[in-house]
């Protein structure tokens, strides 16, 4: 019991559903799933033990991504990300090539002001990439490394009219370099919008400190 409502929790935590910072409170929860508060205490210190729930004063909350731990998670996706973006070079397939092209048609008559939309167009064309790399490990770990940033999915995109524009140009780039088989390119440019999505978030993060 407790392991299905931690795996409900964490899913809701990570689809932004129970937003960071929201108070996760036994006797609500326990209502809601219909049970004693001891399986929901066992499944809130499990969500704890992993890093998505924190313990304050009176209560449980949804854990919010600090600035230094934000640091961390881009330090190694952005070299994650060019790895990637290398091997999709080398190893694409026309099929892969083809749902790359597609996705980004779509992306780039989408409805801009439909920022939930964007960011998962946005997550879907890296999540295309990542398996052009026709490397499962390298897959697995971007989508974990992923997971920890779902909850604040579609404030980078909220936050300026402009940064649209800015993510359709490197992904036409990127793209581009795998198309043509330009390994190095192509993970220079990965490297490149990765860390302008970092200091982008960051830059939210100390002007919002919910996001």
């Amino acid at each position: 019991m407790s392991w299905s409502i931690y795996e409900a929790l964490r899913d809701e935590i990570v689809g932004g559903e129970i937003p960071a910072g929201s108070a996760l409170r036994e006797r609500a929860l326990a209502d809601r799933f219909g049970t004693s508060r001891t399986p929901i205490r066992e499944a809130l210190r499990r969500l704890e033990q992993d890093g998505w729930a924190e313990r304050g004063p009176r209560e449980m909350r949804v854990r919010l991504v600090r600035p230094e731990e934000l640091l961390e998670i881009y330090e190694v996706r952005i070299a994650l990300e060019a790895a990637a973006g290398r091997a999709a070079a080398e190893r694409r397939t026309e099929f892969d090539l083809l749902r790359l092209q597609r996705l980004h048609e779509a992306m780039v008559t989408s409805d801009v002001g439909d920022s939930i939309r964007l960011a998962e167009l946005n997550l879907r064309f890296h999540e295309y990439v990542w398996s052009a790399s026709h490397n499962p490990s390298l897959d697995r770990m971007l989508r974990q490394l992923n997971a920890r940033l779902r909850p604040y999915r579609g404030a980078t995109l909220a936050h300026g009219g402009d940064q649209w524009r800015v993510v359709l140009a490197d992904h036409d780039g990127i793209l581009a370099a795998i198309r043509r088989g330009r390994s190095g390119e192509a993970a220079t440019l990965a490297e490149r919008h990765m860390a302008g999505v970092r200091n982008k978030r960051l830059q939210i993060y100390a002007e919002r400190a919910d996001i």
